[in-house]
């Protein structure tokens, strides 16, 4: 904004407008209210629209509020007509207009279709870059069977971002490994619903249900020796399936899975397909091995 010919009120108005919004604006979003004490409507949106605004501060959002009486060199900058009139900022220019949105609901998710769209800075953006790689090293020394060690690894990430779905997760599925399932099922049931629906969380869930039908079996030779003599006997072959997943033995489980599904998809109400899709979930969808296993699946219903 040019300020020459300008008041020293109005310059000062420009200055504030610039420390305020404009240099915030650079890397965060700026959520501009304009507004007036003897505005009915400004009231109710005030609540509002701090509520939302504080619970996305962590995300980049700033909420700024300029008194149309006090600023109206600011308020004819944007053309302010009626009141009240909310403008999101990002880099010293508006980006949305947030003045239809009333409810916590309307701002939420322009909040989130902005925030998806613009390259903001964040506290947030920042702790899930630098936790990432530990994520990482968890998910590894799970896959490599060192459950107490993954256990340890997540329970220290959670401590530095408690509401990180994959962190919780990771801390569930590595208390399933330990056999740890009460504990495991006491982490689901206390965990916020918006977290217990993440994707993260599912893959958790289905790991605990998982672990919950199948048992560890030492010598799966008697189950094996029945199955030669009847390999229709599905109830059998599920079994051993069950005991080669409890055994860590996944490519053996599909293996057992599949050949139910090849010679009776519709065995005890598609079971096997039922069981091997939650395997599925448990090892990752997007896990080259699931994708493997998917090709044989649809070879078989579909070939």
């Amino acid at each position: 904004m040019a300020t020459l010919g300008l008041s020293e009120a109005d310059k000062q108005a420009v200055e504030d407008f610039r420390r305020d919004v404009v240099d915030p604006s650079r890397t965060s979003l700026v959520i501009v209210d304009f507004w007036a004490e003897w505005c009915g409507p400004c009231k109710q949106l005030t609540p509002v629209i701090e509520k939302v605004c504080a619970e996305y501060a962590a995300k980049g959002v700033k909420l700024v509020k300029i008194n149309v009486d006090e600023n109206g060199f600011i308020a004819s900058q944007f053309r302010v007509q009626s009141i009240p009139t909310v403008y999101a900022i990002f880099q010293g220019q508006p980006v949305a207009d947030l003045t239809q949105a009333r409810t916590e609901g309307q701002f939420r998710q322009m909040f989130d279709q902005l925030l998806a769209q613009l390259p903001i800075e964040s506290d947030e953006k920042a702790q899930a870059q630098e936790i990432a790689p530990l994520i990482a090293m968890g998910e590894d020394v799970l896959t490599q069977g060192d459950a107490g060690r993954a256990l340890s690894i997540f329970t220290q990430i959670v401590e530095m971002a408690p509401d990180n779905a994959e962190a919780l997760a990771g801390q569930i599925r590595a208390l399933v490994a330990l056999g740890e399932t009460d504990e495991a099922q006491a982490m689901l049931d206390a965990l916020p619903e918006d977290i217990g629906k993440t994707p993260p969380v599912e893959r958790a869930r289905a790991a605990l249900s998982l672990a919950l039908t199948v048992q560890p079996v030492e010598d799966l030779s008697g189950l094996e020796a029945k199955l030669a003599t009847d390999p229709d006997d599905h109830e059998t072959r599920f079994a051993l399936a069950n005991g080669h997943m409890a055994n860590g033995d996944r490519d053996a489980a599909a293996d057992a899975l599949l050949a139910i599904i090849a010679r009776d998809r519709d065995w005890n109400e598609g079971a096997a397909r039922q069981q091997l899709l939650k395997v599925f979930e448990v090892v990752g969808l997007e896990d080259p091995w699931v994708s493997a296993q998917r090709r044989r699946l649809s070879a078989i219903l579909f070939g």
